[in-house]
């Protein structure tokens, strides 16, 4: 049911041109673990951002940031694994399998498409998933701290005990952390997709469990979605969500905040979003749970392969286009290299 009450902010099937439909995603980010996001590499101190408290409270306090590109990169990793477990990543002009950050997209899988990309040699897929900074509640002084990390030797000391060895390693390193138990508010935005490809992103963003450095020790966090909104325009950014629900908030406001308490607070906030311009849908919270388990039903085990092919399917014409263009360019470019030797 949820599906057809956005059937007016959804696409029937892909097309190149934008149309100005727009979904927003609500989406709270919470740590389940000790957490790193940073721009380098270790050593560099955790991203945080000078802003206002609230809508209303205009002191200024350092919040931490879940940068676009932490949030993005580990969810479209996670949809990749499965393109290539089922065999739906193609290959690029130079026969290789599409791979992120090497410069040579295949311009061609269901990654491309939603994602984009920017191929060196010329071509260009704007993503339709817009992303922005998620931006913490509570202020970096009181969800940061400072763990300090030996390196030990496999005789579970840091010393060789050999006669030479008169000192011990001093493999030491103190490196900065968000606490678990961290709340990040993020509004993500999708522009002129299919049912399908909403389904796709959705379960990207549920079923990707680690974020940030090092995630594969630390880095675990729980997605949940609050707000589904169908627009023609963008709604308020992750940061004017962030001030009005710190706002709503009870003071004073103390980590760890209460999880419950905070999502009443932002579903509070974003419940005065149906009233603004260009809104058409608001899904309520039952329609919300049918949603995501319409999105679970098609990643299961026993439709996944069906669904990610049809999805896979749905770009097909505009393959056979892009292959049909790039043909006759190149027919193009021979005529007119003969011209100008005649």
């Amino acid at each position: 049911m949820s599906i057809q009450k956005l059937s007016s902010v959804l696409g029937q099937k892909y097309e190149n041109f934008p149309k100005g439909k727009f979904i927003t995603l609500v989406i709270l980010r919470t740590t389940q673990s000790e957490t790193i996001f940073r721009t380098e590499g270790s050593g560099e101190r955790i991203c945080s951002e000078a802003v206002q408290a609230g809508a209303q409270d205009e002191s200024t306090i350092q919040r931490l940031v879940m940068t676009k590109r932490k949030q993005v990169a580990p969810e479209r990793r996670f949809g990749r694994e499965h393109l290539r477990a089922h065999e739906l990543l193609h290959t690029n002009k130079d026969g290789s399998l599409c791979s992120l950050n090497t410069n040579a997209p295949c311009e061609m899988c269901v990654d491309c498409f939603l994602y984009g990309f920017a191929a060196g040699g010329g071509g260009a897929q704007k993503s339709r998933i817009w992303t922005e900074d998620a931006f913490s509640i509570l202020p970096s002084t009181d969800t940061l701290a400072d763990r300090t990390i030996n390196a030990i030797y496999e005789n579970g000391t840091m010393r060789l005990k050999r006669e030479e060895d008169t000192k011990a390693s001093t493999s030491l390193n103190t490196s900065e952390y968000i606490k678990p138990g961290v709340h990040f508010l993020d509004v993500v935005t999708l522009k002129d997709v299919t049912s399908d490809e909403m389904r796709y992103i959705i379960g990207n963003i549920l079923f990707t469990s680690r974020y940030g450095a090092v995630s594969s020790r630390v880095g675990r966090m729980e997605n949940q979605i609050l707000g589904v909104f169908g627009s023609i325009c963008e709604l308020p950014s992750s940061l004017e969500l962030v001030q009005a629900t710190y706002d709503a908030l009870p003071k004073p406001l103390e980590h760890p905040l209460n999880t419950k308490r905070l999502i009443q607070a932002s579903q509070e906030v974003i419940s005065t979003w149906k009233n603004r311009r260009g809104v058409s849908v608001q899904l309520s919270l039952d329609e919300i749970t049918t949603l995501i388990a319409d999105v679970e039903q098609h990643w299961s085990e026993e439709q996944r392969d069906n669904f990610l092919k049809r999805l896979n399917q749905s770009y097909e014409p505009w393959r056979q286009l892009t292959t049909e263009t790039k043909k006759g360019k190149g027919k193009a470019k021979k005529e007119d290299t003969s011209v100008v030797g005649n």
